[in-house]
């Protein structure tokens, strides 16, 4: 048996080289008013100087799974690098609690987390119940005043990513997932928290364009159906000319190409009774599009009809590219029945390579969005699909099928005595002391159980310690 050590300390020295939070509005003050309370009092009793351990943890899983994937670690060690209250936050405090005396406020303008020390499993771990994912100790005062924004931190980074994850689970390895809720999301924190840590948990992709910017997270995106709609006809289009992928050559007319093309596919004994007049102002808007963007052309095609007009149109501008060297991307579908129009537009694809000689038409890429989550991604592996990337959005980034991870801050040691909360419900009750978390290992390298010790009792023993790991400072 194997193990990994899960008591890891922050490293100082990466600590200090850290920024500020990604969000402004994270600050000293972004805690509950009883944080400051509580600091008060500790100091008015002279126990703000008291060195205490307060374990971060859950207590169940959410959406009724089996695990969770940690996430917001970075942004509670930002907080705690950069954390001073500034002097105009300490004149709001003092008019806040009129009462507190002169003293309070002084100790206040000299507190930082110098005396702060955290100890965490590693973000992005598989994480269960119960099992501490940070250790925080320090002076009770200020431990006291990183418990909301840490709690807040861990708590919505945690859900998402789990979220994520359960979504790559579904999809599998080989589908792409596009994370697509910005919109959607609650507020812009909300957008830009989801589009991370869903990357973090095994998306490929945002929408983002802010989230990408801070985080280096890929982009990808094609047009809405506003685009499609915008278009009255061919004769909107007064540039025509495309040159070629290599630029040995111009093309004058394009439009005229793609219109060759969508002609030849028409008159297609193999295409023969699948599509009659294609709608012409979807058709322009397509041209457009691919005349603006041809190195990267994946077409919105259920503006009007998916297999009568949206696909037989996209094919068509897609061969006309494909004769100036350019390969399109693919399509996107965001409405009907996404398995039966994936497998017609892939069988559709597949015949125009065939009729055409047009070498990996038929492996076109097919997205497709409108409303998805983890059932409906099952219930099409089930049916039967073509889908190549998912592109999710509302379901994702609300966490709708549950609002909150539940994340506590609980004391569970002081002056090296341990501390303990009884309730009438036992899984409230803490698990006192300061500990030592451990992941074992079978011999065929499959996680089998994590285990908690006192900090003073002697740890599993780890085979050559290869999976051996510590937390950093």
């Amino acid at each position: 048996m194997e193990g990994v050590d899960l008591n890891g300390k922050v490293e100082a020295g990466a600590v200090e080289e850290l920024g500020g939070p990604t969000n402004p509005m994270v600050s000293p003050l972004l805690t509950d008013l009883y944080q400051f309370t509580m600091a008060y009092a500790y100091w008015k009793a002279g126990k703000h100087l008291d060195r205490a351990v307060f374990d971060l943890f859950f207590r169940k899983n959410p959406f009724g799974g089996e695990y969770t994937v940690f996430g917001g670690l970075e942004e509670c060690i930002r907080l705690i690098a950069n954390f001073k209250l500034k002097d105009e936050e300490i004149s709001y405090l003092r008019s806040v609690m009129p009462t507190c005396e002169d003293g309070f406020f002084d100790y206040l303008r000299e507190i930082d987390c110098s005396n702060v020390e955290v100890y965490a499993i590693s973000e992005g771990s598989v994480v269960f119940p119960k099992v501490p994912l940070m250790r925080i100790e320090g002076p009770v005062a200020v431990v006291q005043l990183l418990e909301t924004p840490f709690v807040n931190l861990v708590n919505y980074a945690s859900l998402v990513t789990t979220n994520a994850a359960r979504h790559r689970f579904v999809a599998g390895k080989s589908k792409t997932l596009l994370e697509f809720g910005l919109r959607r999301a609650q507020g812009p924190d909300g957008g830009i928290s989801a589009s991370r840590y869903c990357y973090m948990g095994g998306f490929d992709a945002t929408s983002n364009v802010a989230a990408g910017k801070l985080f280096g997270i890929p982009l990808r995106g094609t047009h809405s159906h506003a685009f499609v709609s915008s278009f009255m006809c061919l004769d909107e289009i007064t540039d025509k000319a495309l040159r070629s992928q290599d630029g040995s050559r111009t093309c004058e007319d394009f439009v005229g190409l793609v219109q060759s093309w969508l002609h030849k596919l028409q008159l297609a004994d193999s295409l023969s009774g699948f599509f009659g007049e294609t709608n012409q102002s979807e058709l322009a808007a397509f041209i457009s599009y691919a005349l603006a963007l041809p190195h990267n052309f994946l077409a919105l095609v259920d503006t009007y009809d998916v297999m009568r007009s949206g696909v037989p149109n996209f094919c068509a501008v897609a061969l006309a590219l494909n004769d100036l060297g350019y390969k399109a991307s693919g399509i996107r579908l965001d409405s009907g029945d996404l398995a039966y129009l994936s497998i017609q537009a892939r069988k559709f694809f597949c015949m125009v390579e065939k009729e055409f000689g047009a070498p990996g038409f038929g492996k076109m890429l097919v997205t497709a969005s409108n409303d998805l989550n983890e059932e409906t991604i099952d219930a099409l592996n089930k049916q039967g699909h073509e889908v190549d990337a998912f592109g999710i959005g509302t379901y994702l980034v609300t966490c709708y099928a549950q609002a909150a991870l539940g994340c506590v801050f609980k004391l569970v040691e002081i002056n090296n005595q341990p501390r303990i909360k009884l309730s009438e419900d036992i899984t409230k009750v803490s698990i006192p002391r300061k500990k030592q978390c451990f992941r074992l290992y079978g011999k065929e390298g499959y996680a089998l159980v994590d285990i908690m010790i006192g900090e003073d009792e002697i740890p599993p023993k780890i085979n050559q310690g290869k999976y051996c790991h510590r937390f950093r400072k």
